[in-house]
């Protein structure tokens, strides 16, 4: 998906040149691919107060990655069919002759890291051929204007809106952060109003870094540390030597283990879909099954109902159904 200086002129000028909405529209862009200590493998790095130090070298450079925008409307904005940024800090990013592309410190970068991998997101899941489309809708998203180390989906008077925070290293450089948000907006569209009980709420915050992971090896065809969510958000509040805001490959076991904190006791489920990943060794085999469960999912589903219902929807793959019953049975799901 690289571009030379010249292609990405031509791009941008004939994305300006576009019929407004008429047809979805493409731009060159620059992003974190989906973040710099998964593409560089890089433990060491810390945010540097927003500074944009990767350009001042060569090696730290690769971090930013030349991309096309998808699924645009034409009219110069982060606005397209699947994703669109409604409120910012600082200026709103606008089609350049370079199209959307800046750096860490512009926080136009953000607005554009929010685009993309929600977009990514929503092909991922058109990729799983569902039965049912699964959140396809115009996600609205708000970019640095919570001043807090923490980002959230909220739905209220029909808008139904992504918040990214920007305390720490600003949430919407790493995708998977954006990706983990995005899986409620998900969940919420298969079952309006989901996460009414702790069990439920545990299962949301499980999935949403599942599909952070699942999304982001998709995209980027990572290989490192990839039980690993948020890479580079966690660097601002985890000791390290690694980097996780959580891992997908957990040992905790219910009941024992249960907290009463649904990002805690979600590491439970979560653990439990990685395990039947690895096992299955098909991700959109995997994935297929484990979005189509949601459908039949009620807003206050046990983990021992959610359980029997991915099962279920493993139909006759027999190899994906025994693969989710020893995984939910060895995390203490079902007896």
């Amino acid at each position: 998906m690289n571009r030379t200086v010249t292609s990405l002129v031509a791009a941008a000028a004939a994305f300006v040149g576009a019929p407004s909405a008429a047809h979805a529209a493409s731009a060159p862009a620059r992003v974190f691919f989906p973040n710099p200590v998964q593409s560089l493998q890089d433990e060491s790095l810390t945010d540097s107060k927003d500074a944009d130090f990767f350009s001042a070298d060569p090696f730290l450079r690769t971090a930013y990655k030349s991309v096309t925008l998808t699924d645009l409307d034409g009219s110069g904005t982060l606005t397209g069919d699947y994703a669109k940024v409604v409120s910012e800090a600082g200026k709103q990013a606008q089609i350049a002759s370079n199209g959307f592309s800046y750096t860490r410190d512009d926080d136009r970068f953000e607005q554009v890291m929010g685009y993309y991998w929600v977009t990514q997101a929503q092909h991922y899941l058109q990729a799983l051929r569902l039965r049912d489309p699964a959140n396809a809708r115009r996600q609205q998203l708000r970019i640095n204007q919570f001043g807090g180390d923490n980002s959230f989906f909220r739905d209220g008077t029909n808008k139904l809106t992504i918040t990214l925070g920007k305390g720490g290293v600003d949430d919407a450089e790493d995708g998977e952060v954006i990706v983990h948000e995005y899986g409620h907006a998900v969940q919420d569209d298969q079952v309006p109003g989901f996460g009414t009980s702790p069990e439920a709420g545990s299962i949301g915050e499980a999935f949403g870094d599942y599909l952070a992971v699942e999304v982001s090896n998709w995209v980027t065809g990572n290989t490192f540390q990839q039980p690993c969510v948020a890479d580079w958000d966690s660097t601002s509040y985890t000791p390290g030597p690694i980097h996780c805001l959580r891992r997908l490959d957990g040992t905790k076991h219910y009941p024992e283990d249960v907290e009463g904190e649904v990002h805690a006791d979600g590491e439970m489920w979560s653990a439990a879909l990685w395990q039947a990943h690895q096992a299955i060794a098909n991700p959109i085999t995997t994935d297929s099954i484990i979005v189509d469960a949601q459908f039949d999912f009620t807003p206050g589903i046990s983990f021992k109902d959610a359980a029997l219902k991915t099962i279920a929807a493993a139909g006759g793959n027999a190899k994906a159904a025994t693969a989710f019953r020893r995984a939910f049975t060895d995390r203490g799901f079902l007896g």
